[in-house]
């Protein structure tokens, strides 16, 4: 059986920011098996290197650079890597996220804790787009560069529709949705394409250790009955970075299994008719 997206990044330089585990790890090793030079990056050195090990033993190309997107001279030392390891840059995805605090009233939220929010789901999207954009635009002595790109920037169901408790984070997603609306409409002369994705709930680590109880409560309120699968945004994420894509641009992506398409109003199986509301 051919995995999903296999052969669609063939030839492509691929950056993956947050790629040391869950949904980014996913990402990476979805873009090594469609045929991309992947390079992950993230803070955790000793994951990253677990996941290059793994790419490498399915026969995949990647290689792994730390960055913290908190810090500006981080992020743009990781794309001078880039440059002087390959020379350009075709893909990237920006799927750093963290900060802020757990679930609370909007007056209960310290401005430390919105701050630090923002900082990495916001700002972090930010200093990553500007320095990625910045390599894909350039033409550069060697000739790499310039000829166009894809990225991808990874929000949330939460940065399309509120979810109480989370003031910094819901703020940070939707900033995201703005950044990449605006990016896509700055750079789509250059032949760049910026998207981003709003996962709903996805079987990661952090909802597996929560326990049966909790994946069944959040599988109830998607209508197709499940939680969603990492393969699932991956797949999502090396469609939007490849050409099968192409007239594609300035979009957020729900990969949510119908969270965002609004609440069914009556519990009906198809070819029934509703309720008689008499």
């Amino acid at each position: 059986m051919t995995a999903r997206g296999a052969g669609l990044l063939v030839g492509k330089v691929a950056l993956v920011v947050g790629a040391s585990r869950g949904i980014g790890a996913g990402i990476a090793l979805a873009m090594a098996d469609a045929g991309a030079q992947v390079v992950l990056a993230a803070r955790d050195q000793a994951a990253l290197a677990l996941r290059v090990e793994e790419i490498t033993r399915r026969g995949g190309q990647a290689v792994a650079f730390p960055v913290d997107v908190l810090d500006e001279d981080s992020v743009k030392g990781l794309l001078a890597e880039v440059r002087r390891r390959f020379g350009r840059l075709d893909a990237a995805v920006n799927n750093a996220a963290g900060g802020g605090r757990p679930p609370a009233l909007l007056a209960d939220w310290s401005s430390a804790e919105f701050d630090s929010a923002v900082a990495v789901d916001l700002r972090g999207v930010f200093l990553c787009l500007k320095y990625e954009l910045e390599l894909m635009l350039s033409d550069g002595e060697d000739g790499g560069g310039g000829s166009g790109g894809a990225i991808v920037n990874m929000s949330s169901t939460a940065g399309e529709q509120g979810v109480s408790g989370l003031s910094g984070y819901v703020a940070g997603k939707y900033g995201v949705g703005g950044l990449t609306r605006v990016a896509a409409l700055d750079y789509a002369g250059a032949g760049i394409r910026v998207n981003a994705i709003a996962p709903g709930p996805i079987l990661t680590d952090r909802l597996a250790a929560a326990g049966l109880g909790a994946q069944k409560m959040a599988a109830a309120a998607v209508p197709l009955g499940r939680l969603g699968q990492v393969q699932d945004v991956a797949a999502a994420a090396v469609w939007l970075c490849s050409e099968e894509s192409g007239f594609v641009t300035g979009t957020v992506m729900p990969v949510d299994g119908g969270r965002l398409a609004g609440v069914p109003a009556f519990n009906i199986k198809p070819n029934q008719g509703a309720p008689d509301p008499n």
